[in-house]
Protein backbone atom coordinates (compact mmCIF):
# COMPACT_ATOMS: atom_id res chain seq x y z
CA UNK A 1 0.00 0.00 0.00
CA UNK A 2 1.21 3.31 -0.79
CA UNK A 3 1.39 6.28 1.22
CA UNK A 4 -1.54 8.67 0.42
CA UNK A 5 -0.50 11.71 -0.33
CA UNK A 6 -1.34 15.19 1.18
CA UNK A 7 0.19 18.30 -0.06
CA UNK A 8 -1.61 20.68 2.68
CA UNK A 9 -0.01 18.61 5.07
CA UNK A 10 3.54 19.92 5.21
CA UNK A 11 4.29 23.16 6.92
CA UNK A 12 7.50 24.00 5.54
CA UNK A 13 7.60 27.20 7.83
CA UNK A 14 7.27 25.03 10.83
CA UNK A 15 10.92 22.72 10.20
CA UNK A 16 13.30 23.33 12.95
CA UNK A 17 17.04 23.22 12.05
CA UNK A 18 17.04 21.73 15.47
CA UNK A 19 14.70 18.72 14.46
CA UNK A 20 15.60 18.20 10.91
CA UNK A 21 18.93 19.71 10.46
CA UNK A 22 19.63 22.37 7.50
CA UNK A 23 16.33 23.13 6.09
CA UNK A 24 16.31 24.49 2.47
CA UNK A 25 13.77 25.99 1.24
CA UNK A 26 12.41 26.99 -2.48
CA UNK A 27 13.94 30.66 -2.71
CA UNK A 28 16.86 30.25 -0.67
CA UNK A 29 20.20 30.52 -1.77
CA UNK A 30 21.28 26.91 -2.07
CA UNK A 31 17.98 25.63 -3.24
CA UNK A 32 18.76 25.44 -6.89
CA UNK A 33 22.20 23.79 -6.74
CA UNK A 34 20.85 21.22 -3.23
CA UNK A 35 17.63 19.98 -6.06
CA UNK A 36 20.08 19.07 -8.95
CA UNK A 37 21.36 15.62 -9.54
CA UNK A 38 24.05 14.20 -11.68
CA UNK A 39 21.89 13.37 -14.58
CA UNK A 40 21.39 16.57 -16.75
CA UNK A 41 17.95 15.68 -17.75
CA UNK A 42 16.40 15.29 -14.23
CA UNK A 43 14.98 18.89 -13.15
CA UNK A 44 12.45 18.00 -10.30
CA UNK A 45 11.67 20.70 -7.07
CA UNK A 46 11.07 19.36 -4.09
CA UNK A 47 9.24 21.28 -1.57
CA UNK A 48 12.40 21.08 0.64
CA UNK A 49 15.39 19.48 1.38
CA UNK A 50 16.94 18.86 4.96
CA UNK A 51 20.26 17.61 5.61
CA UNK A 52 20.06 16.17 8.78
CA UNK A 53 22.97 15.81 10.82
CA UNK A 54 22.50 12.40 12.75
CA UNK A 55 20.40 9.31 12.34
CA UNK A 56 17.72 10.63 14.80
CA UNK A 57 17.57 13.77 12.69
CA UNK A 58 16.78 11.46 10.07
CA UNK A 59 14.22 9.67 11.63
CA UNK A 60 12.98 12.59 12.46
CA UNK A 61 12.54 12.95 8.69
CA UNK A 62 10.99 9.62 7.98
CA UNK A 63 8.67 10.05 10.30
CA UNK A 64 7.76 13.70 9.07
CA UNK A 65 7.13 11.87 5.55
CA UNK A 66 5.33 9.05 6.84
CA UNK A 67 3.22 11.59 8.82
CA UNK A 68 1.86 13.67 5.95
CA UNK A 69 2.02 11.33 3.06
CA UNK A 70 4.52 13.32 1.24
CA UNK A 71 7.23 11.66 -0.75
CA UNK A 72 10.33 11.44 0.26
CA UNK A 73 13.48 11.00 -1.48
CA UNK A 74 16.89 9.85 -0.20
CA UNK A 75 19.72 11.35 -1.42
CA UNK A 76 23.41 10.03 -0.96
CA UNK A 77 25.51 11.60 -3.68
CA UNK A 78 22.98 11.82 -6.24
CA UNK A 79 24.16 10.07 -9.10
CA UNK A 80 21.71 7.69 -9.53
CA UNK A 81 21.05 7.75 -13.41
CA UNK A 82 17.17 7.39 -12.85
CA UNK A 83 17.59 10.37 -10.25
CA UNK A 84 16.43 8.86 -7.44
CA UNK A 85 17.75 11.11 -5.28
CA UNK A 86 14.87 14.27 -6.02
CA UNK A 87 11.65 14.27 -6.16
CA UNK A 88 9.00 16.51 -7.59
CA UNK A 89 6.86 18.59 -4.69
CA UNK A 90 8.12 16.34 -2.01
CA UNK A 91 10.73 15.86 0.92
CA UNK A 92 14.56 15.25 -0.44
CA UNK A 93 16.26 13.70 2.66
CA UNK A 94 19.90 14.82 1.67
CA UNK A 95 22.78 12.47 3.89
CA UNK A 96 25.38 15.26 2.67
CA UNK A 97 26.02 16.40 6.48
CA UNK A 98 26.84 12.24 7.53
CA UNK A 99 30.53 12.20 6.86
CA UNK A 100 32.45 11.12 10.05
CA UNK A 101 34.93 7.75 8.81
CA UNK A 102 36.48 5.70 11.42
CA UNK A 103 39.23 3.56 10.45
CA UNK A 104 40.37 0.59 12.57
CA UNK A 105 43.46 -0.41 10.81
CA UNK A 106 44.37 -3.00 13.36
CA UNK A 107 41.28 -4.78 12.47
CA UNK A 108 40.47 -3.85 9.34
CA UNK A 109 37.32 -2.72 9.40
CA UNK A 110 35.58 1.28 9.04
CA UNK A 111 32.59 2.60 10.05
CA UNK A 112 31.39 5.38 7.28
CA UNK A 113 28.46 7.52 7.62
CA UNK A 114 26.76 7.37 4.12
CA UNK A 115 27.01 11.46 2.68
CA UNK A 116 30.66 10.32 2.23
CA UNK A 117 31.95 9.66 -1.18
CA UNK A 118 33.76 6.83 -2.46
CA UNK A 119 36.39 9.17 -3.20
CA UNK A 120 37.09 10.33 -0.12
CA UNK A 121 36.28 6.91 1.64
CA UNK A 122 38.74 5.97 -0.92
CA UNK A 123 41.67 8.46 -0.61
CA UNK A 124 41.38 8.24 4.25
CA UNK A 125 41.57 4.25 3.66
CA UNK A 126 45.00 4.78 1.26
CA UNK A 127 46.40 6.44 4.16
CA UNK A 128 46.61 3.57 5.79
CA UNK A 129 47.43 1.04 3.08
CA UNK A 130 44.09 -0.15 3.23
CA UNK A 131 40.85 -0.10 0.67
CA UNK A 132 37.53 -1.06 0.47
CA UNK A 133 36.30 -1.65 -3.38
CA UNK A 134 33.43 0.74 -4.55
CA UNK A 135 32.79 1.63 -7.93
CA UNK A 136 34.67 3.84 -10.72
CA UNK A 137 34.23 7.78 -9.60
CA UNK A 138 34.75 9.62 -7.04
CA UNK A 139 31.37 11.58 -6.87
CA UNK A 140 29.53 8.78 -5.82
CA UNK A 141 27.72 8.35 -2.56
CA UNK A 142 28.71 5.05 -0.42
CA UNK A 143 25.28 5.11 0.55
CA UNK A 144 23.50 4.43 -2.64
CA UNK A 145 26.17 2.29 -4.68
CA UNK A 146 26.69 0.04 -1.52
CA UNK A 147 22.76 -0.55 -1.33
CA UNK A 148 22.81 -1.57 -4.88
CA UNK A 149 25.84 -4.00 -4.94
CA UNK A 150 28.64 -2.20 -6.03
CA UNK A 151 30.61 -3.49 -9.08
CA UNK A 152 34.34 -1.56 -9.52
CA UNK A 153 38.57 -2.09 -9.61
CA UNK A 154 38.31 -4.53 -7.11
CA UNK A 155 35.40 -6.73 -7.52
CA UNK A 156 37.49 -9.60 -9.40
CA UNK A 157 40.01 -9.73 -5.96
CA UNK A 158 37.86 -8.57 -3.43
CA UNK A 159 34.40 -9.03 -5.07
CA UNK A 160 30.85 -6.54 -4.53
CA UNK A 161 31.18 -3.55 -1.90
CA UNK A 162 28.38 -5.71 -0.40
CA UNK A 163 30.55 -8.70 0.01
CA UNK A 164 32.80 -6.05 2.20
CA UNK A 165 29.55 -4.91 4.34
CA UNK A 166 30.05 -5.83 7.86
CA UNK A 167 26.66 -4.13 9.11
CA UNK A 168 24.84 -1.27 8.82
CA UNK A 169 22.62 0.99 10.76
CA UNK A 170 19.27 1.71 9.20
CA UNK A 171 16.45 3.69 9.93
CA UNK A 172 13.18 1.98 9.00
CA UNK A 173 9.73 3.63 8.36
CA UNK A 174 8.53 3.27 11.54
CA UNK A 175 11.86 6.15 12.49
CA UNK A 176 13.29 3.18 14.43
CA UNK A 177 17.10 2.93 14.09
CA UNK A 178 18.22 -0.50 13.78
CA UNK A 179 22.42 -2.28 13.67
CA UNK A 180 21.49 -5.28 11.57
CA UNK A 181 24.55 -7.71 10.35
CA UNK A 182 24.04 -11.15 9.86
CA UNK A 183 22.99 -11.93 13.59
CA UNK A 184 20.69 -8.95 14.31
CA UNK A 185 17.61 -8.53 12.09
CA UNK A 186 19.39 -11.32 8.99
CA UNK A 187 16.51 -10.61 6.67
CA UNK A 188 16.78 -7.32 6.33
CA UNK A 189 20.65 -7.27 6.27
CA UNK A 190 20.16 -9.34 3.60
CA UNK A 191 18.12 -7.44 1.56
CA UNK A 192 20.14 -4.27 1.89
CA UNK A 193 22.95 -5.82 -0.08
CA UNK A 194 21.70 -5.50 -3.34
CA UNK A 195 18.02 -4.38 -3.01
CA UNK A 196 18.31 -1.01 -3.17
CA UNK A 197 16.98 1.80 -0.97
CA UNK A 198 13.54 0.14 -0.70
CA UNK A 199 13.60 -0.62 3.24
CA UNK A 200 14.95 2.37 4.97
CA UNK A 201 17.29 5.01 5.35
CA UNK A 202 21.21 3.37 5.89
CA UNK A 203 23.21 6.22 8.18
CA UNK A 204 26.51 3.77 8.74
CA UNK A 205 27.80 1.13 6.75
CA UNK A 206 30.52 -1.00 8.82
CA UNK A 207 33.03 -2.25 6.09
CA UNK A 208 35.96 -4.85 5.65
CA UNK A 209 39.22 -3.22 4.30
CA UNK A 210 41.81 -4.80 2.43
CA UNK A 211 45.66 -4.47 2.82
CA UNK A 212 46.31 -2.46 -0.42
CA UNK A 213 49.40 -0.42 -0.57
CA UNK A 214 49.57 0.29 -4.40
CA UNK A 215 48.26 -0.95 -7.24
CA UNK A 216 49.43 -1.49 -11.15
CA UNK A 217 47.14 0.51 -13.37
CA UNK A 218 45.21 3.41 -15.50
CA UNK A 219 43.70 4.18 -18.84
CA UNK A 220 44.99 2.57 -21.87
CA UNK A 221 43.85 3.54 -25.33
CA UNK A 222 44.01 1.46 -27.90
CA UNK A 223 42.60 1.83 -31.67
CA UNK A 224 39.44 -0.92 -32.14
CA UNK A 225 38.67 -3.19 -34.65
CA UNK A 226 36.19 -5.97 -34.00
CA UNK A 227 39.58 -8.54 -34.40
CA UNK A 228 41.41 -6.32 -30.98
CA UNK A 229 38.09 -5.76 -28.98
CA UNK A 230 37.61 -9.94 -29.02
CA UNK A 231 41.20 -10.27 -28.32
CA UNK A 232 40.49 -7.72 -25.79
CA UNK A 233 37.91 -8.95 -23.38
CA UNK A 234 39.49 -12.75 -23.96
CA UNK A 235 42.68 -11.35 -22.17
CA UNK A 236 40.70 -9.61 -19.21
CA UNK A 237 38.72 -13.29 -19.23
CA UNK A 238 42.16 -15.25 -19.06
CA UNK A 239 43.47 -12.77 -16.70
CA UNK A 240 44.16 -13.67 -12.50
CA UNK A 241 41.78 -12.50 -10.40
CA UNK A 242 44.09 -9.30 -9.53
CA UNK A 243 43.03 -8.13 -12.32
CA UNK A 244 39.79 -5.81 -12.99
CA UNK A 245 38.75 -4.22 -15.84
CA UNK A 246 36.28 -1.97 -17.32
CA UNK A 247 36.29 -1.69 -21.28
CA UNK A 248 34.90 1.50 -22.83
CA UNK A 249 34.00 1.64 -26.44
CA UNK A 250 33.59 5.26 -27.46
CA UNK A 251 33.44 7.60 -29.90
CA UNK A 252 36.93 9.40 -28.72
CA UNK A 253 36.36 13.02 -27.34
CA UNK A 254 38.89 15.51 -28.24
CA UNK A 255 40.85 14.68 -25.10
CA UNK A 256 44.42 15.67 -25.71
CA UNK A 257 46.20 12.31 -24.78
CA UNK A 258 43.99 11.22 -28.20
CA UNK A 259 45.40 11.69 -31.81
CA UNK A 260 43.41 14.19 -33.37
CA UNK A 261 42.60 11.78 -36.31
CA UNK A 262 40.83 9.10 -33.69
CA UNK A 263 38.39 12.25 -32.64
CA UNK A 264 34.77 11.25 -32.84
CA UNK A 265 35.56 7.79 -33.95
CA UNK A 266 35.37 4.63 -31.85
CA UNK A 267 38.42 3.70 -30.27
CA UNK A 268 38.89 1.58 -27.19
CA UNK A 269 39.70 3.35 -23.64
CA UNK A 270 39.86 1.12 -20.81
CA UNK A 271 40.66 1.42 -16.84
CA UNK A 272 42.99 -1.48 -15.88
CA UNK A 273 43.47 -2.44 -12.17
CA UNK A 274 45.68 -4.79 -11.16
CA UNK A 275 45.48 -5.40 -6.98
CA UNK A 276 49.24 -6.72 -6.50
CA UNK A 277 52.29 -6.87 -7.08
CA UNK A 278 53.95 -4.29 -9.48
CA UNK A 279 56.03 -6.49 -11.44
CA UNK A 280 53.56 -9.20 -11.70
CA UNK A 281 51.06 -6.37 -12.49
CA UNK A 282 53.38 -5.26 -15.67
CA UNK A 283 53.56 -8.61 -16.49
CA UNK A 284 49.59 -9.19 -16.97
CA UNK A 285 49.25 -5.18 -18.58
CA UNK A 286 51.72 -5.99 -21.42
CA UNK A 287 49.43 -8.96 -23.00
CA UNK A 288 46.96 -5.58 -23.25
CA UNK A 289 49.91 -3.91 -24.73
CA UNK A 290 50.36 -6.48 -27.37
CA UNK A 291 47.18 -6.67 -28.93
CA UNK A 292 47.88 -3.31 -31.00
CA UNK A 293 50.28 -0.30 -30.27
CA UNK A 294 48.38 1.97 -27.93
CA UNK A 295 47.42 5.40 -28.41
CA UNK A 296 48.18 6.30 -25.23
CA UNK A 297 49.67 4.44 -21.82
CA UNK A 298 48.93 5.98 -18.25
CA UNK A 299 48.97 2.45 -16.69
CA UNK A 300 51.71 2.53 -13.91
CA UNK A 301 52.18 1.44 -10.22
CA UNK A 302 50.10 4.11 -8.09
CA UNK A 303 48.28 4.34 -4.45
CA UNK A 304 45.01 2.91 -5.37
CA UNK A 305 42.80 6.51 -5.02
CA UNK A 306 44.72 7.28 -8.70
CA UNK A 307 42.63 5.06 -10.04
CA UNK A 308 39.87 7.43 -9.94
CA UNK A 309 39.71 10.20 -12.42
CA UNK A 310 39.14 13.42 -11.46
CA UNK A 311 35.40 14.71 -11.55
CA UNK A 312 34.02 18.08 -12.95
CA UNK A 313 31.52 18.71 -10.28
CA UNK A 314 29.32 20.57 -12.88
CA UNK A 315 28.99 18.22 -15.22
CA UNK A 316 25.56 17.32 -15.29
CA UNK A 317 25.51 14.90 -19.15
CA UNK A 318 22.01 14.18 -20.82
CA UNK A 319 22.35 10.77 -21.53
CA UNK A 320 20.33 7.65 -22.63
CA UNK A 321 21.48 4.20 -21.47
CA UNK A 322 20.75 0.44 -21.27
CA UNK A 323 22.20 -2.21 -19.08
CA UNK A 324 22.60 -5.93 -19.65
CA UNK A 325 24.58 -8.93 -19.00
CA UNK A 326 26.03 -10.74 -21.59
CA UNK A 327 27.80 -14.40 -21.69
CA UNK A 328 30.92 -13.65 -24.48
CA UNK A 329 32.29 -11.23 -26.91
CA UNK A 330 33.00 -13.17 -30.13
CA UNK A 331 33.67 -11.83 -33.22
CA UNK A 332 29.79 -10.96 -34.45
CA UNK A 333 29.33 -9.25 -30.79
CA UNK A 334 32.12 -7.03 -31.54
CA UNK A 335 31.50 -6.14 -35.00
CA UNK A 336 27.71 -6.00 -33.61
CA UNK A 337 29.75 -3.61 -30.99
CA UNK A 338 31.29 -1.13 -33.76
CA UNK A 339 27.97 -0.78 -35.78
CA UNK A 340 26.17 0.89 -33.24
CA UNK A 341 28.69 2.70 -31.79
CA UNK A 342 29.65 4.14 -35.12
CA UNK A 343 26.10 4.79 -36.03
CA UNK A 344 25.12 6.78 -33.58
CA UNK A 345 24.96 11.06 -33.54
CA UNK A 346 25.67 11.70 -30.09
CA UNK A 347 28.60 13.92 -28.31
CA UNK A 348 29.81 10.31 -27.12
CA UNK A 349 28.26 6.91 -27.34
CA UNK A 350 29.65 3.76 -26.81
CA UNK A 351 29.36 0.26 -24.82
CA UNK A 352 31.37 -0.11 -21.57
CA UNK A 353 31.86 -3.81 -20.85
CA UNK A 354 32.76 -5.09 -17.62
CA UNK A 355 34.61 -8.55 -16.97
CA UNK A 356 33.18 -10.27 -13.95
CA UNK A 357 34.17 -13.63 -11.94
CA UNK A 358 36.52 -13.77 -9.16
CA UNK A 359 35.75 -13.13 -5.71
CA UNK A 360 32.37 -11.39 -7.00
CA UNK A 361 31.38 -15.01 -9.11
CA UNK A 362 32.31 -17.19 -5.92
CA UNK A 363 29.43 -15.70 -3.38
CA UNK A 364 26.48 -17.94 -3.31
CA UNK A 365 23.71 -16.12 -5.41
CA UNK A 366 21.15 -16.28 -2.82
CA UNK A 367 23.94 -15.26 -0.65
CA UNK A 368 23.03 -11.62 -0.85
CA UNK A 369 20.13 -9.42 -2.95
CA UNK A 370 22.29 -9.28 -5.70
CA UNK A 371 21.41 -12.41 -7.62
CA UNK A 372 23.84 -12.26 -10.74
CA UNK A 373 26.99 -14.09 -9.14
CA UNK A 374 27.62 -16.21 -12.13
CA UNK A 375 27.29 -13.75 -14.90
CA UNK A 376 30.23 -13.37 -17.08
CA UNK A 377 30.30 -9.27 -18.77
CA UNK A 378 28.04 -6.32 -17.37
CA UNK A 379 27.41 -4.21 -20.22
CA UNK A 380 26.62 -0.54 -20.04
CA UNK A 381 25.07 1.21 -23.24
CA UNK A 382 25.14 5.19 -23.61
CA UNK A 383 25.19 7.97 -25.25
CA UNK A 384 25.74 11.91 -24.15
CA UNK A 385 24.15 14.60 -25.79
CA UNK A 386 23.67 17.97 -25.42
CA UNK A 387 20.03 18.86 -27.24
CA UNK A 388 17.13 17.26 -24.92
CA UNK A 389 14.52 17.61 -28.20
CA UNK A 390 16.96 14.72 -29.25
CA UNK A 391 16.01 12.27 -26.62
CA UNK A 392 13.88 9.86 -29.41
CA UNK A 393 16.57 9.55 -31.76
CA UNK A 394 18.90 7.93 -28.66
CA UNK A 395 16.58 6.08 -26.82
CA UNK A 396 15.34 4.19 -30.33
CA UNK A 397 19.87 3.88 -30.62
CA UNK A 398 19.71 2.67 -27.64
CA UNK A 399 16.76 0.08 -27.76
CA UNK A 400 18.14 -1.06 -31.05
CA UNK A 401 21.79 -1.31 -29.59
CA UNK A 402 20.68 -3.02 -26.68
CA UNK A 403 18.47 -5.97 -28.69
CA UNK A 404 21.35 -6.05 -31.10
CA UNK A 405 23.67 -7.36 -28.01
CA UNK A 406 21.17 -9.08 -26.38
CA UNK A 407 22.13 -13.16 -25.35
CA UNK A 408 20.97 -15.50 -23.03
CA UNK A 409 21.55 -13.75 -19.65
CA UNK A 410 18.45 -11.91 -18.80
CA UNK A 411 19.64 -9.99 -15.93
CA UNK A 412 20.52 -6.34 -15.16
CA UNK A 413 22.15 -4.21 -12.37
CA UNK A 414 20.25 -2.15 -10.49
CA UNK A 415 22.50 0.57 -10.37
CA UNK A 416 22.26 1.26 -14.21
CA UNK A 417 19.16 1.03 -14.43
CA UNK A 418 17.12 4.34 -15.87
CA UNK A 419 13.26 5.00 -15.42
CA UNK A 420 12.89 4.07 -19.05
CA UNK A 421 14.03 0.48 -18.23
CA UNK A 422 13.02 0.24 -14.54
CA UNK A 423 8.91 -1.32 -14.85
CA UNK A 424 7.83 -3.66 -12.56
CA UNK A 425 8.00 -6.63 -14.78
CA UNK A 426 11.50 -5.67 -15.75
CA UNK A 427 12.41 -5.44 -11.78
CA UNK A 428 11.29 -8.48 -10.90
CA UNK A 429 12.46 -10.65 -14.45
CA UNK A 430 16.04 -9.42 -14.82
CA UNK A 431 16.76 -7.29 -11.98
CA UNK A 432 15.58 -9.34 -9.32
CA UNK A 433 14.10 -12.45 -10.28
CA UNK A 434 12.37 -15.28 -9.14
CA UNK A 435 13.16 -16.42 -5.52
CA UNK A 436 15.15 -13.20 -4.96
CA UNK A 437 12.04 -10.69 -5.50
CA UNK A 438 9.70 -12.72 -3.75
CA UNK A 439 11.72 -12.69 -0.76
CA UNK A 440 12.91 -8.94 -1.29
CA UNK A 441 8.88 -8.67 -1.54
CA UNK A 442 8.44 -9.82 1.71
CA UNK A 443 11.30 -8.33 3.55
CA UNK A 444 9.45 -4.66 2.15
CA UNK A 445 6.49 -5.79 3.82
CA UNK A 446 7.65 -6.61 7.32
CA UNK A 447 9.84 -3.23 6.98
CA UNK A 448 8.27 -0.83 4.87
CA UNK A 449 5.00 -2.13 4.67
CA UNK A 450 3.15 1.04 3.25
CA UNK A 451 6.57 1.88 0.80
CA UNK A 452 7.19 5.14 2.28
CA UNK A 453 10.85 3.86 0.39
CA UNK A 454 9.89 4.33 -3.19
CA UNK A 455 11.97 6.73 -4.76
CA UNK A 456 14.01 3.90 -6.19
CA UNK A 457 13.62 0.85 -8.07
CA UNK A 458 10.53 0.03 -6.70
CA UNK A 459 10.24 -3.03 -5.00
CA UNK A 460 6.64 -3.92 -3.75
CA UNK A 461 5.48 -4.84 -0.83
CA UNK A 462 4.19 -8.88 -0.68
CA UNK A 463 0.61 -8.82 -0.24
CA UNK A 464 -0.96 -11.72 1.97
Amino acid sequence: MTARFRPDSLSIRELTDEEYGQVIKPGDGEYETARKVYAGDVDRKPAVILRPRDARQVARVVTLARRTGVQLAVRSGGHSPAGHGVCEGGIVLDLAHLRALEIDAEARTAWAETGLTAGEYATAAAEHGLATGFGDGTQVGIGGITLGGGIGYLCRKHGMTIDDLLAAEIVTADGELLLVDEHQHPDLFWAIRGGGGNFGVATRFKFRLHELDAVYGGMLVLPVTPEILESFIAEAEAAPEELSTIVNVWTAPPFPFVPEEYHGKPIILAMLCYAGDADKGQEVVDRFRAIAPPLADMVQAMPYPGMFPPADPLEHPISVSRNMFIDRVDRATAETVLEHVSASGAMVAGAQLRVLGGALARVPSDATAFAHRQSRIMVLLSAIYADPAEAEVHECWADAFAAAVRQSDPGAYANFIMDAEAGQGRLRNAVYPGATGERLARVKAKYDPENIFRSNHNILPATA
